[in-house]
């Protein structure tokens, strides 16, 4: 029976061939979504491992954050601008998932976030997430919640008002857009809880810091941030 079902098997990958999302060579199995060279090739930050990181200092001052950490480096026109180009754009949510993932794996294997019991995605503008049919955040956060196996809190924390891009914009600017854009519809579900907030990439971390405010609003809670890339402004 397995002779026979490993003969359908690659009659079935001949006729539908599985491609990496990377580089878009043929892979032997449908569950890879990136060959080999490509995961090896993405820029690791290994920012999960070490106090004060570059992720933690964004904040630092401003916002009370129990540990930090950004997966990969965000470069222009490299592999992993356009992995979320697919995620973001191309309705590509099996690649975000998978991204989670990888991303879940590196910080169960990091003990700076043992304490992580929840997950908030960063929300987007309800018309705006509506348009694109998800929150890329939240695909990413489904993909840590399997792996770290604690909850995703959806609805809690929610987008108010609906911002500018911030791709274009100067650090104050940044800061000025998302004042006041996110508001709570029951911040009590978060108390005494370990919050994980999720977004895809950060920068100068104006729309984390605005949202990580809010929830530490709610008694007892603290908070710890994951973002897939790191862009540096």
């Amino acid at each position: 029976m397995s002779f026979l079902q490993s003969l359908v098997e690659e009659a079935t990958h001949l006729i539908y061939p599985h491609h990496c999302n990377g580089c878009g060579s043929d892979l032997l199995s449908k569950e890879q979504l990136l060959c080999v060279h490509c995961l090896r090739d993405l820029p690791y930050t290994h920012f999960a491992n070490f106090e004060n990181n570059l992720i933690e200092n964004i904040f630092y001052g401003r916002l009370d954050v129990k540990a930090a950490h950004s997966e990969y480096y965000f470069s222009k026109g490299q592999l992993v601008q356009q992995l979320i180009h697919q995620l973001k754009y191309k309705g590509n949510r099996e690649i975000g998932h998978f991204l989670g993932e990888i991303m879940g794996d590196t910080l169960l294997k990091s003990n700076r976030f043992s304490h992580v019991d929840a997950i908030i995605p960063l929300p987007m503008f309800a018309d705006k997430e509506f348009k694109r049919g998800y929150n890329q955040a939240t695909v990413l956060s489904n993909g840590i919640s399997k792996t770290m196996n604690v909850p995703v809190l959806n609805g809690i924390i929610i987008r108010s008002r609906l911002t500018e891009t911030q791709t274009r914009k100067h650090r104050a600017e940044r800061w000025q857009n998302v004042d006041g854009s996110f508001s709570a519809c029951n911040i009590e579900a978060l108390s005494g809880r370990n919050i994980l907030l999720v977004d895809d990439v950060i920068t100068t971390g104006a729309s984390l810091e605005a949202c990580g405010k809010l929830i530490l609003q709610a008694p007892g809670t603290t908070l710890s941030i994951a973002t897939l890339a790191h862009a540096s402004k």
